[in-house]
């Protein structure tokens, strides 16, 4: 058998193995993103005069100046780079325009959205969106500016905001999807930065492929390229 020939059939299963290893690499990178957990609660937010920024601290902490806008959005969602805005602008000045300031006292705009059907528990249908302005003391937390316009208001045992005007009913974080042994998210869910974490450690528990994994299948990657390389020099 000729070189060329010889050369010409090393390459066929060669290029073969190549496009499997692609495809496995493909769906084991793939399989880390489709277990990310998912969870139902109130997310908190802040107007910045425009758009909604995600709370870096939960309401119960959180002490608003006079004029400031917050949102609370009943969603699912993993963290707060997914979570779901409120869907009504911060604008204070719509909000607060029938409550005239008042000596000793601030005004809070507040957006309260229940999110829609999709997003809400078993037997259970989300109010309507409103807004309210709530006029409270200078020293009130943003918790009680909205416990002023929206009681009842419950809590869990580690004070996570559970439930706005009574809704939902039941449950409070409950996870609905994703990795069954994940924990439920804080008030408001923090990135590993915020939080002081180490990222690598945190995503060392994750459920995709470990670095080590993916670093053989590279290296298996680069002999079947090499050895088609060789094959054509001897030619």
């Amino acid at each position: 058998m000729s070189p060329a020939r010889a050369a010409a059939r090393l390459r066929v299963p060669l290029v073969s193995l190549l496009a499997a290893l692609v495809a496995a690499s493909a769906v084991l990178l793939g399989a880390g993103s489709a277990q990310a957990a998912g969870y139902r609660y109130w997310s908190f937010w802040e107007g910045n005069g425009k758009n909604w920024e995600y709370a870096t601290q939960g309401p119960s902490l959180l002490r608003p100046d006079d004029g400031t806008v917050q949102g609370f959005r009943f969603a699912v969602s993993e963290d707060s780079g997914d979570a779901d805005q409120p869907r009504r602008a911060p604008d204070f000045g719509a909000i607060c325009a029938d409550t005239p300031a008042e000596d000793g006292k601030k005004r809070v705009a507040l957006v309260i959205d229940p999110g829609t059907t999709t997003d809400a528990p078993d037997g259970e249908k989300p109010p309507a969106l409103r807004t309210a302005c709530a006029q409270v003391a200078p020293d009130a937390s943003s918790a009680e500016a909205l416990a002023a316009v929206a009681k009842p208001l419950r809590y869990d045992d580690s004070a996570m905001l559970c439930a706005i005007s009574g809704y939902p009913r039941t449950g409070c974080g409950e996870q609905v999807s994703g990795d069954s042994g994940s924990a439920k998210p804080s008030e408001p869910t923090r990135t590993a930065e915020e939080s002081g974490e180490d990222a690598d450690a945190e995503g060392d528990g994750g459920g995709g492929p470990s670095v080590g994994l993916l670093v053989g299948i590279g290296a298996v990657l680069l002999l079947g390229i090499a050895a088609v390389v060789q094959a054509r020099r001897r030619r």
